[in-house]
């Protein structure tokens, strides 16, 4: 079982209307969201722990989970509205948002709605806890989240636990406060999946190798980097030379590559559940065989949704009959 936690939001899609101008779709979203959903498509038992709103998007964001074979028993419904994220897509460009948080429901998640939701803490059936994104910018949700994983990457014999941080620059109003606490988190994570732009903004003239280091060596077992046209790669922190990984994505047409990323990190973390690695040992003895079929796999995943309109994962047979 994997529990995803943090943002559940309404992804207001810009559209084009031929003769009337433009109007947005509201569509279900939210990175770590995203990634339950393609977990739950990959066959993969999953779980989203949070709290949604009981307006008529909140309506939308469960109806979707349910769907697609997300368990929904670990959400908190709340009168607060649902956030709103507007995307503008560009030809050849990354996505830009403007997002209303303000009181949202996700956003308003506390430590007393994670103890109503799990009020026993995660079961021996819990492998694996994700979190990141948005949601770690936001108060109360960004504190509540961060405790939590602090204390389950902290048991012996504890879930893994997965971190994208998915950055979204114009919600962070302190880049080195943010840094600060993004370092703060590694000593608790397992995995950490991050694509170029956000090891950038993290760690500006590091480079690619420099910065991956810099986050392996403050906690994580695993780095995986996605590198968008060029594929991914992967470093695992293991002795003086830590084996590095990298696989290609599949040349398909690219509609727009919303929920990409989140696809990659629900693909990825499906794979080691499917193979049976799921567990902190499992991950630290994988070998370079086992990471670069992950990659690929999770590889797979990413350039499908890439073809599709929106966050639209795919299911475990498309990636699989894909070469």
């Amino acid at each position: 079982m994997i529990i995803c936690l943090g943002e559940a939001l309404i992804d207001m899609v810009r559209r084009e209307i031929p003769g009337g101008g433009e109007a947005f779709l509201p569509l279900p979203g939210g990175s770590p969201y995203n990634t339950a959903v393609a977990i739950g498509r990959l066959g993969v038992p999953v779980k989203f722990l949070g709290c949604f709103s009981r307006d008529f998007f909140g309506e939308m964001l469960v109806r979707r989970l349910g769907e697609n074979g997300v368990g929904d028993d670990l959400i908190i419904r709340t009168e607060q509205n649902s956030t709103l994220a507007f995307v503008k897509l560009e030809p050849g460009e990354e996505p830009r948002y403007v997002f209303y948080t303000e009181g949202t429901a996700d956003r308003s998640f506390r430590t007393a709605d994670l103890e109503a939701a799990l009020p026993e803490g995660p079961g021996p059936d819990v492998r694996c806890i994700l979190f990141g994104s948005i949601s770690m910018t936001m108060e109360p949700a960004a504190s509540t989240i961060e405790s939590f994983v602090r204390v389950q990457g902290g048991r012996e014999g504890g879930p893994v636990v997965s971190l994208d941080p998915n950055i979204r620059p114009v919600m962070i109003r302190d880049r080195e406060a943010y840094v600060r606490r993004f370092e703060g988190w590694l000593p608790s994570v397992t995995i950490v999946k991050i694509s170029e732009a956000d090891l950038e903004f993290i760690y500006p003239g590091l480079g690619r190798e420099g910065a991956l280091a810099r986050v392996l060596s403050l906690g994580p077992l695993l780095a995986v980097c996605t590198l968008g046209p060029e594929g991914a790669v992967a470093l695992l922190r293991r002795g003086d030379e830590p084996p590095r990984v990298s696989a290609p994505v599949v040349n398909l047409p690219v509609v727009d590559t919303i929920g990409a990323g989140d696809t990659f990190h629900g693909a990825l973390l499906a794979w080691l559940e499917i193979e049976g690695k799921m567990s902190r040992a499992a991950i630290g003895a994988l070998d370079g065989g086992d990471l670069r079929e992950a990659l690929w796999f999770a590889n797979r995943a990413a350039s499908l949704v890439c073809g599709r309109r929106g966050a639209d994962p795919p299911g475990r047979a498309e990636v699989e009959a894909l070469s």
